[in-house]
């Protein structure tokens, strides 16, 4: 089967294994196993199975190292923030910006001073 292109955005689960590929490189379906977070009880073979599921969508790379594939992350984690940001706006708010940061003012998660600093950014830019 051939690999794509990373399109959508990533699962809670594949952005878990995705972070353990970030912070070590890459690793085997063992060694990312024993680095996923604390209370994070997954079976070997779904581990693997993740790892499969990511190398086919693109996400990930893989390499054959003696018996085990060594897995990397072919997606870069700026590029994953665009595409899920991008996924959000479009599903959430019909693709505009200006009613994402308005959702953020009326729901109080953006303070005065964090929205002045937006406003200057954009008008840098």
């Amino acid at each position: 089967m051939g690999r794509k292109q990373p399109s959508g955005p990533l699962t809670r689960l594949e952005l878990e294994i995705m972070e353990v590929l970030w912070k070590s490189g890459s690793g085997t379906v063992q060694q990312v196993l024993e680095k996923m977070p604390p209370g994070q009880k997954l079976a070997y073979t779904t581990v693997q199975t993740m790892l499969t599921v990511l190398y086919r969508k693109g996400k990930a790379t893989r390499t054959l190292k003696g018996k085990a594939y060594e897995y990397a992350p072919a997606l870069s984690r700026k590029k994953a923030t665009h595409i899920a940001l991008r996924d959000t706006l479009n599903r959430f708010f019909g693709g505009s910006a200006e009613s994402l940061v308005m959702s953020l003012v009326e729901n109080r998660q953006i303070s005065a001073g964090k929205l002045a600093k937006l406003t200057r950014l954009i008008e840098e830019s």
